[in-house]
């Protein structure tokens, strides 16, 4: 709905990006906020694991917890989200996000400045199929996201 120039958005509503695994839907991106921040709404299914960890080296992060439970490492410390609950993640900060829990999460994210939702189309527009880990640091360098895996891992 528009409304002199803004706009509402229920619940749930927005453009869809079917990227990591995770129910994404963009709210505001940087068109809408003069490149200001874009406005995520995610929905994590029960007992599934977020992106790995990582750092944004462009960009801050927000999170709001909606509904559900969320756990977030950041910065060597875990956290637990709670409905209401408030999150910031900055920029060259690593951190990683997951819900262990049998309810779903649902969580806003405000990133600052916009740009993260170019990322996430760009890895939805990858083919089907097991992801090429070499081209996934590649997309995930062109955005500045450093992917942080522990050296067993890596």
């Amino acid at each position: 709905m528009t409304l002199g120039g803004g706009y509402m958005l229920p619940s749930r509503e927005g453009h869809k990006i079917a990227a990591i695994g995770l129910g994404i839907t963009l709210k505001a991106d940087g068109a809408a906020t003069n490149d200001a921040y874009s406005l995520f709404e995610y929905t994590v299914p029960p007992e599934t694991d977020g992106p790995p960890p990582h750092l944004h080296t462009r960009e801050d992060e927000s999170f709001i917890c909606l509904a559900g439970r969320l756990d977030v490492h950041l910065g060597g410390k875990d956290f637990v989200l709670e409905h209401g609950d408030y999150l910031y993640l900055p920029r060259d900060v690593v951190h990683a996000f997951r819900n262990p829990y049998p309810e779903e999460s649902r969580v806003i994210s405000v990133v600052s400045p916009a740009g993260l939702e170019d990322y996430y189309q760009t890895l939805a527009d990858m083919p089907p199929g097991p992801k090429d880990i070499g081209l996934l640091k590649k997309i995930m360098a062109d955005f500045g996201i450093e992917l942080q895996l522990p050296p067993e891992v890596a």
